[in-house]
């Protein structure tokens, strides 16, 4: 008898054998006691303990635990790499789904008998049919981080897979003062369709994310695309200078080594976007660009209710160097953001090209600062504002994003 089968496994053992169950459930119900084994082997020695004492028990046919579920491993193994082998990835991992009726009998069994060494029957199917599967697939096994996870239905033997995104970092410059950063749905339909979005769904016909996203995901066989940006420009402000971080999700990518040489140079085609210094990134990345916030810095193009001096223009710009600025939410934005006030800081100010009632202002500020209420002081609720310092109304007609300050 095998050193590891003690009188007290023996005992369990011959209690458990009483189900009629197969000598692979058998084994699997002792599957962490000794190593180097597979659970129908283990089983097998200890039914033959059990046969020299007496009591291997009844083996009842189907098994009344797996229902012989383990004789279709080569159909399971077959339909998973087929299915593998239809995307494109690096690695690859085998999960299950299990007829409920045998996990609830495996659960009463193990609450039973108090089995404290026993192997799941989904970790033994996931694995059995893993090393079946493996030799066709030619990938390695992935645990922590798979790219694809195949699961099979072994009550249908119908596989569905889970691929991973991909990610994709750059940089964009928007070109347009009418296209948003994202997918914007339509107010009045919420994305289904009306005569106010011509039944588009959304409330503009395409956007930064649209005119790179759609291409990717034509590349990639994928589903969907996200877009992931560092902060977001007004829909009628441009970005320019070295553009604005993002990253790029494709949801289940069937092609995941896509040519970014290619999609960007297809992307470049649009006139109201253009994007630059495309890689794939992890899935960290995401948050990373979303969490970072960097200092921005502006151009703007103000007109004034009246004529300005120039030096007082030149004046009020070089007044603000590092001030610190209340604002509360804009009347512009109230409708969907909370009512706060909200400390940023304008690092400086410069002004140039003033003319009799028109001036331009190149500005660094926090992240999350209204550059265009500091210019207007939004009727009092920006304090201190450029308007006040000046004495004259203010306006901003055009903005430019000239750098995100992320180096």
């Amino acid at each position: 008898m095998e050193e590891w089968i003690t009188e007290e496994l023996l005992e369990k053992a011959a209690q458990v054998a009483e189900k009629g169950i197969c000598d692979r459930c058998l084994g699997r119900m002792f599957g962490k006691i000794s190593t180097g084994m597979t659970n129908d082997v283990r089983g097998a020695k200890i039914r033959d303990a059990l046969r020299e004492n007496g009591r291997e028990g009844n083996v009842q046919s189907p098994c009344p635990l797996c229902d012989d579920v383990f004789d279709l491993m080569g159909r399971f193994a077959d339909a998973v790499a087929e299915s593998i082998n239809s995307v494109e990835s690096d690695n690859f991992l085998v999960g299950s789904r299990v007829d409920p009726s045998s996990l609830k009998k495996e659960k009463e069994i193990i609450e039973e008998f108090e089995l404290k060494d026993c192997e799941s029957i989904k970790t033994e199917l996931n694995r059995e049919i893993g090393k079946l599967a493996l030799p066709m697939i030619h990938r390695p096994v992935e645990f922590k981080a798979p790219q694809v996870v195949a699961c099979i239905d072994t009550r249908f033997a119908e596989v569905s897979l889970d691929i991973s995104p991909v990610f994709i970092y750059g940089r964009y410059n928007k070109l347009s003062r009418e296209i948003p950063q994202t997918v914007w749905p339509c107010r009045v339909c919420h994305g289904k369709g009306c005569p106010r979005c011509n039944g588009t769904g959304k409330m503009y016909q395409t956007s930064v994310q649209e005119e790179i996203g759609n291409i990717a995901l034509e590349m990639s066989g994928g589903k969907e695309h996200f877009f992931h940006g560092m902060g977001r420009e007004d829909i009628d402000a441009l970005c320019l200078g070295e553009g604005r971080p993002f990253v790029l999700e494709l949801s289940e990518p069937r092609i995941r080594d896509i040519d970014l040489d290619e999609l960007e140079a297809r992307a470049n085609r649009s006139e109201l976007a253009q994007y630059h210094y495309l890689r794939f990134v992890p899935r960290e990345e995401v948050q990373r660009v979303k969490m970072a916030t960097p200092t921005k810095t502006y151009r703007v193009k103000v007109k004034a209710e009246s004529k300005v001096n120039k030096e007082a223009v030149i004046n009020s710009a070089s007044s603000f160097k590092n001030i610190c600025l209340d604002q509360r939410t804009p009347q512009r934005v109230e409708h969907r953001r909370a009512d706060l006030v909200r400390n940023r800081t304008i690092l400086w100010v410069k002004a140039d090209n003033i003319g009799d009632d028109t001036f331009e202002l190149t500005l660094e500020t926090e992240s999350g600062t209204y550059v265009k209420e500091f210019v207007s002081g939004d009727e009092g609720r920006t304090q201190p504002n450029f308007s006040d310092t000046l004495g004259i109304q203010c306006k901003v007609e055009e903005l430019d994003v000239i750098a995100i300050n992320d180096q």
